[in-house]
């Protein structure tokens, strides 16, 4: 197994890559802590040659050689649920010198928008949530009430409700307070949508915020709670959580940024991880994420096909399911990205998980997460 040793970067590449074909340019674009991908198709005339897994192997390595100190982070690749390349390198905490690892634990940004998505169709498989039905019926003392008669599940978990952002000046001032999902609705529970339920489409991180209360109430347990026992335990991830930042966790990466002046850590990171993100996870994590999502770990067959329809047409060949991007391919490829300083990762899931793609990163700005995602999927061969 090839290593290197270049300052403090490692790699172990554990054989080769696959190979599948994933037409799409992620384009970032993000205001505050989470944001979604914009896609664009490639034209098939410069569309690159998939590789073999030998190839891509080694074409990933140097990929990784050419980001150098930039990409702080690890790449995993999956076929079958078996690792076929999987490298580590830049710090985990550049302070006490202690080198990122496959068993890092990344802050990941809007990757937990999945997590909640999956938490909300088993509640719909259990009986217990319609989605179809509007918010009111779960959050009856909602402060907004005339809009939560209005807006359902559905149009929370696909981004049409008009819930808006929780960034600005109301968050900023407010941050250390916001400890509970709870606190958000009490912050922002009161103002107006930003338009009619299902008339348009913008990205919500409120939106996922009042799913995750829906999980709450429905439950009776809190959110992190819930998904510890409902979605991690049950897909087998051990190293996946929502410690608050003021709790020392175990491997958990020191969040940093890239400035003019050097790479220094982030200030004012929120309180803790959400509903629509911002938890902490690692690449083996999210590998048998997308295992137990395809073999019925999480979901039965009906409800994985509901989570991953195409329900919003974003244009350019990208679709939004619920709570999962849908990036253009041979066929629909489900993930995620997460962006936010000191926080870049990507996940994508091809041909019902005959491949997984996980990169996590704990340098942002620059966002390369899903730029090396991209360069993995567009050379991964499907067999």
């Amino acid at each position: 197994m090839p290593r290197w040793t270049g300052g403090a970067a490692q790699a172990i590449v554990e054989q080769p890559l696959a190979d599948d074909m994933m037409r799409l340019a992620l384009l970032y674009a993000l205001a505050a802590l989470i944001a979604p991908a914009l896609a664009f198709g490639q034209p098939a005339s410069t569309a690159p040659a998939r590789l073999t897994d030998a190839e891509l192997s080694k074409a990933v390595a140097g990929r990784l050689a050419e980001m150098g100190e930039d990409y702080s982070g690890v790449v995993l690749v999956a076929r079958r649920g078996r690792p076929i390349v999987a490298i580590a390198q830049g710090w985990a905490d550049r302070e006490r010198g202690i080198p990122n690892t496959l068993k890092t634990k990344f802050r990941v940004g809007s990757m937990n928008k999945m997590h909640t998505a999956v938490a909300v169709l088993q509640l719909a498989q259990a009986g217990k949530v319609d989605l179809n039905a509007p918010l009111i019926t779960y959050l009856k003392d909602y402060p907004n009430a005339a809009w939560a008669r209005k807006v359902t599940l559905h149009q929370l978990l696909t981004h049409t409700g008009g819930a808006g952002d929780i960034f600005g000046p109301a968050f900023d001032a407010r941050r250390d307070q916001l400890r509970s999902l709870q606190d958000y609705v009490a912050l922002y529970g009161g103002r107006a949508a930003t338009f009619e339920p299902g008339a348009e489409n913008d990205y919500s991180n409120y939106g996922f915020i009042l799913l995750g209360r829906v999980i709450e109430v429905v439950s009776g347990q809190t959110y992190p709670d819930y998904l510890q026992e409902h979605v991690f335990a049950a897909a087998g991830m051990t190293d996946t959580g929502f410690e608050p930042e003021s709790l020392p966790v175990t491997g958990r990466a020191v969040a940093y940024e890239k400035t003019e002046t050097g790479v220094r850590p982030v200030d004012g990171l929120p309180w803790r991880g959400t509903s629509a993100g911002g938890g902490y996870s690692t690449a083996p994590d999210f590998l048998k994420f997308a295992i137990a999502l395809h073999d019925g770990g999480l979901l039965d067959e009906t409800h994985r096909k509901l989570l991953l329809t195409p329900w919003q047409d974003l244009g350019d060949g990208m679709h939004y399911g619920y709570g999962f991007a849908l990036y253009p391919g041979p066929s629909p490829i489900p993930g995620h990205n997460g962006v936010a300083d000191g926080m870049n990762g990507d996940l994508r899931i091809i041909d019902g998980g005959e491949g997984v793609i996980v990169t996590l990163t704990n340098v942002a700005p620059p966002f390369l997460a899903g730029k090396l995602g991209k360069f993995v999927s567009d050379r991964f061969t499907a067999r």
